[in-house]
């Protein structure tokens, strides 16, 4: 039996999620480390690790959810926090590709003699940016729009347009995803040649990650959108999606005029 809320504020009860999530990473940590440098027994530890941190990561959600929409926990006051954490937790994924993108550019700006003295490095075959990147730049720039759409279609109260929409970012997105691992395939470096490979295949690779992980946020959206937990006015966690959404697309404009027009 659920107590009615009788302020605008959400005092969460106690949770293993945290501690517990906090052991599963560090036993990934540790097995990564290990597995690094050749211990067998890392991958042991890399797998638990993840799968443990995946399942705690899902029922902590769950509960999240299970506070919004069954208990009527987010309030407009809750809302504001819950989007400026997800605010803050982007500008610290801003922190990450700044260093990325100032280390690539320390390195192509002013190239050491090791590197010819020019950028890229002496006798380097790079990827041509108007052929798969380019089309790539197109698919994640529709993507951003089909999400606007769904927003819009969420507060419109039109569920089948905002469902349709989720439906076609996901896809656009997995096309994203396949298109660039065939680039990763078919590259002629790797991330072992030189300066270029190792800035290279970091930058995009961590964005790449972020693209699968926001593929994840969309679909659990959409599965969500599905079973009426969002409204015209609430509906935190879709917007927290979109938000993560087009910090992708933006940070993928970086990458392709930086990395894969200007930088080769």
């Amino acid at each position: 039996m659920f107590t009615r809320q009788t302020h605008s504020f959400h005092l969460v009860d106690p949770s293993p999620w945290p501690f517990l999530g906090s052991i599963a990473a560090l036993t990934a940590t540790f097995g990564g480390v290990l597995k690094m440098h050749g211990y067998l027994p890392g991958i042991f530890l890399l797998k638990w690790g993840m799968c443990l941190l995946v399942l705690i990561a899902a029922y902590w959600w769950s509960n999240v959810i299970r506070e919004g929409t069954l208990e009527g926990q987010h309030t407009l006051k809750v809302k504001k926090g819950l989007m400026l954490g997800v605010l803050l937790f982007i500008v610290s994924e801003v922190m990450f590709f700044f260093a990325f993108f100032f280390a690539f550019f320390y390195v192509s700006i002013s190239p050491s003699q090791v590197l010819g003295g020019i950028w890229p490095p002496f006798l380097f075959d790079t990827l041509n940016a108007f052929e798969v990147p380019f089309l790539n730049t197109i698919i994640l720039l529709t993507s951003g729009a089909s999400i606007t759409v769904a927003h819009e279609s969420i507060i419109g109260g039109s569920k089948s347009n905002a469902v349709l929409s989720l439906i076609v970012t996901i896809f656009l997105a997995i096309v994203f995803t396949s298109l660039q691992g065939l680039e990763y395939l078919t590259s002629p470096f790797s991330i072992s040649d030189s300066v270029y490979g190792s800035a290279f295949f970091m930058a995009t690779g961590f964005h790449g990650f972020h693209v699968f992980i926001g593929t994840l946020f969309i679909s659990v959206c959409l599965y969500r959108l599905y079973y009426n937990h969002f409204t015209i006015e609430h509906h935190a966690g879709f917007e927290a999606a979109a938000w993560y959404w087009h910090f992708v697309d933006v940070v993928w404009l970086f990458l392709f005029i930086s990395i894969y027009w200007w930088g080769s």
